[in-house]
């Protein structure tokens, strides 16, 4: 099997006909040694896990592969910062509380795939609409200290009115904690001593971001 199939059957059917293995093979282009494309893809999937196992690899991981190398490795690099920064695009001509899936798919793109526990900050102005995203604070693997305090300081200087916060669990869990509610509210008070309204937490995992407002939990 050689890499022109799948091009022909993405041509004749598009993207969605194309599985995993099909996908990668159109990126990457060519086998190696002894390997098509094709199995070079399946071998690939193999050893990551699947295409977020992939994705998630660090430059050093992929670039080491056998079949790979700087060369195809930066076309799966650009892939991924490519969809976040399309995310992100999306995200800046929405406004969030009325478009909450682009809101919840920008987070889990930024957010899940970290290590350790990162708290993040979407500024909004009194529209709603995103005027920055940020990451504040990074923790271990089960938890980072997040400073209300360097919250508000932060959205003072960015001129917001109202936040939505999120956090990821990397143990891919997104039920949120008794430290997460407990953090929130306080959140929620620190903000509302500067007319600042806290809008929503989520808990990034997995599945689906949790959203602590629709919990009842902000």
């Amino acid at each position: 099997m050689n890499c022109i199939m799948p091009r022909e059957k993405l041509a004749k059917s598009g993207l969605s006909s194309l599985n995993d293995v099909e996908l990668l093979a159109v990126l990457i282009g060519t086998g190696m040694g002894g390997l098509s494309v094709i199995e070079l893809s399946e071998q690939l999937l193999q050893v990551f896990g699947g295409l977020r196992g992939l994705l998630k690899a660090r430059r050093s991981e992929l670039e080491h592969q056998p079949g790979l190398g700087p060369a195809k490795t930066a076309k799966l690099l650009a892939v991924l910062e490519l969809s976040r920064r399309y995310l992100h695009e999306s995200l800046l001509r929405s406004e969030p509380l009325e478009s909450p899936e682009v809101t919840e798919k920008y987070l889990k793109s930024v957010l899940r795939d970290h290590s350790n526990e990162v708290f993040a900050c979407l500024f909004l102005d009194t529209r709603h609409r995103v005027i920055a995203f940020e990451e504040l604070f990074h923790g271990t693997i089960d938890g980072a200290t997040v400073y209300p305090r360097v919250v508000a300081e932060k959205a003072l200087r960015h001129g917001a009115a109202a936040l939505i916060v999120a956090h990821n669990h990397p143990s891919g869990i997104s039920e949120p904690s008794l430290a997460d509610q407990a953090i929130t509210r306080r959140l929620k008070e620190a903000l509302a001593l500067l007319d600042i309204r806290l809008l929503d937490h989520f808990v990034v995992g997995d599945g689906a971001p949790v959203s602590m407002a629709a919990r009842g939990l902000v």
